[in-house]
């Protein structure tokens, strides 16, 4: 599919009127409209914008490419603007924008489109190709120019050739996978021709791998740059130099990492965390991973959907009636028991595995994985609950890290056998062992005392609980205050305790439903940008996405991080003083109506807490006083 099928005359603003980068967004998402691309001119807009949230998608070199990929867009397609005068697009170089590009991409399109919008992204690499796109008078003058680059492209897909001797590698990803990963994979390229090195690079993008590097690749590199914000498979690199750096570095500084990567100025990378020849400082952790809060994390996301699967389908079954799964219940109904046997007796007796399988994961690769899982799994049937899936996690992840390092002097010869046969039998052996003789009787007993000491809670000290729980969930809006409430949530919920939970999740919802009452209520104490953004925020509070919240926090934490932490305590400790159970650990509004106790009286205490968040925010704030600079910002 060629770049022209998606960008059309229709879809070609040569002149933005826009001031702002609010404006431009909503000046090119009109154009899309009006051509008809969008079923849903609203729901793209969040999705643009949660994007940017994410990171500003203005690149530098005076090009932004605003994108989302979302089911409000009916038809792929592409949007082009040009400001001769330049906006503001909060650019990663600093400098104004002129060249636009939109990219709409619907949640089923095939890899043909996104392979498409993808390729764009890299043309605009060339300076040359920028110039012919500024300087042109019409939009057939812009469609040439593009068809023109497709033709030359052609020309260009095989790896960079060279009369030199080293073979350097490269894998780009981002994690949408439409634009960064392609242009910092041409921002290589094309430094790499001037440079005359032979590169070969792999992309990691929302079409799939591409251009994969192949064992044989590998073996010939001299160094490997990794330019990429998500995980890619590392153990293949195991005992060559690598350069790992953030996506937007392969984009900013493709002559320094391919000159660093000839100098092999780089560690080299060993499977079991090691590195030779180089200061360990420089080093990366297997899979681009290092740090405590990084392999829990692996760990809770990928475990995430288990919960919170399972635990909508078991608050589902209660409304049949709180004992309507046991057979031997008078409100015994068979839908009830179907519900909450694939919820608790499949999705959740899977969750305390996936969790410990992949913080094993996070820390020692792939060979990691069994072991982790075969100790959550014991920690889950052991009675070691959640505790005990942590501990296994980490344990046999350096474990692994331990038996690769035992296993690094064997010949050669038996390096096949490692991943297959060595890594998983030791692994699992050692895991197991030191769980079943060690750990999940201490933890049992450990989990059994926690569980007695919250059951045996009086009303006084559950507020406190639920206050302090509430709070936490707004002290750093999804970092590790936060996730440190919501993995003893889930802890809690996996012990049958649902109170804590319901606490949790008030707490979650408040900051961006109170800054977005805030805003509505406080006009004069925000500004413009602000005041859209808090729009955007009542969704995100309903939908219990707490990081909603950090725009407003970031741009004034002295007044916004206590409104938050105080309005988020206040509907914590009145969860508690209702009697809500929360039985799912996720979904905002959506699985209020499921809660244990009273649904309206849930929905008051997170209205509470709102109102409290949003009038001292207001109160607190100053008066903004809007001139047409702060407008465009």
């Amino acid at each position: 599919m060629k770049i022209t099928d998606l960008l059309t005359k229709d879809t070609i603003l040569l002149n933005l009127q826009s001031q702002s980068k609010e404006a431009v967004i909503d000046e090119l998402i009109e154009k899309l409209h009006t051509a008809g691309k969008l079923s849903d001119k609203k729901g793209y807009k969040e999705a643009i914008l949660a994007r940017e949230s994410q990171s500003t998608t203005g690149i530098g070199e005076g090009i932004a490419i605003p994108h989302a990929k979302t089911n409000a867009v009916s038809e792929p397609a592409i949007a082009f603007g040009r400001s001769t005068d330049g906006i503001d697009y909060e650019s990663l170089d600093g400098q104004n924008a002129h060249l636009f590009f939109m990219i709409a991409a619907y949640e089923g399109a095939n890899n043909d489109h996104l392979a498409t919008l993808s390729r764009l992204s890299s043309f605009l690499m060339d300076p040359n190709f920028r110039s012919k796109l500024q300087s042109a008078t019409t939009e057939k003058e812009i469609l040439d120019a593009i068809d023109a680059k497709e033709k030359e492209m052609e020309k260009e897909d095989a790896p960079t050739s060279s009369s030199s001797k080293q073979k350097i590698l490269a894998v780009t990803a981002c994690p949408t996978g439409i634009a960064h990963t392609y242009m910092a994979a041409d921002a290589l390229k094309a430094k790499a021709k001037e440079m005359d090195v032979y590169l070969k690079v792999e992309t990691n993008g929302s079409s799939g791998i591409k251009n994969a590097l192949t064992k044989e690749d590998i073996d010939e590199a001299h160094a490997i740059i990794v330019a990429a914000d998500k995980q890619v498979e590392m153990e293949r690199f195991n005992g060559k130099h690598v350069i790992q750096v953030p996506v937007a570095q392969g984009i900013r500084k493709p002559q320094q990492l391919i000159q660093q990567a000839l100098d092999q100025d780089a560690p080299v990378y060993k499977s079991n965390g090691e590195t030779k020849g180089v200061d360990n400082k420089k080093a990366a952790s297997p899979g681009g991973r290092s740090g405590f809060y990084k392999h829990l994390m692996s760990g809770v996301s990928n475990m995430l959907p288990f919960v919170v699967g399972g635990g909508i389908l078991i608050a589902i079954s209660f409304i049949f009636g709180i004992n309507a799964a046991d057979p031997k219940d008078p409100s015994y109904h068979p839908i009830a028991e179907a519900l909450s046997t694939i919820g608790g007796g499949n999705a959740f007796a899977l969750m305390i595995p996936v969790l410990a399988g992949f913080i094993a994961m996070s820390i020692a690769d792939r060979p990691g994985f069994a072991p982790g899982m075969v100790g959550g799994f014991m920690a889950a049937t052991g009675g070691a609950g959640f505790l005990g899936g942590l501990i296994a996690g980490f344990l046999a992840g350096y474990l692994v890290l331990g038996l690769k390092k035992l296993f690094s002097s064997l010949p050669q010869s038996l390096e096949g056998i490692k991943p297959v046969l060595l890594y998983p039998l030791f692994g699992i052996l050692l895991t197991g062992l030191i769980m079943m003789f060690i750990v999940i009787e201490p933890v049992k007993a450990l989990n059994d005392a926690l569980t007695l000491w919250l059951k045996g809670m009086g009303t006084g000290n559950l507020v406190f609980l639920g206050l302090i729980l509430g709070g936490m969930m707004a002290v750093d809006m999804g970092g590790p205050i936060n996730k440190a409430a919501f993995t003893f949530g889930i802890a809690m919920i996996d012990a049958g305790n649902f109170a804590p939970h319901a606490a949790i999740m008030a707490g979650g919802m408040v900051p961006p439903l109170g800054l977005a009452l805030s805003t509505t209520l406080f006009k004069k104490k925000y500004t413009k940008a602000e005041r859209e953004a808090g729009k955007t925020n009542y969704i995100m509070g309903a939908s219990f996405i707490t990081e909603g919240a950090i725009p407003f926090a970031a741009a004034d934490p002295g007044r916004v991080i206590p409104a938050a932490v105080i309005g988020s305590a206040v509907a914590g400790a009145l969860s508690m003083v209702f009697g809500i159970g929360l039985p799912a650990p996720h979904g905002g509004a959506f699985v209020i109506p499921i809660v244990n106790g009273n649904p309206l009286l849930y929905v008051l205490a997170i209205l509470i807490g709102s109102i409290v968040t949003a009038f001292i925010a207001g109160i607190l704030k100053k008066e903004v006083q809007e001139d047409k600079k702060e407008l465009a910002a």
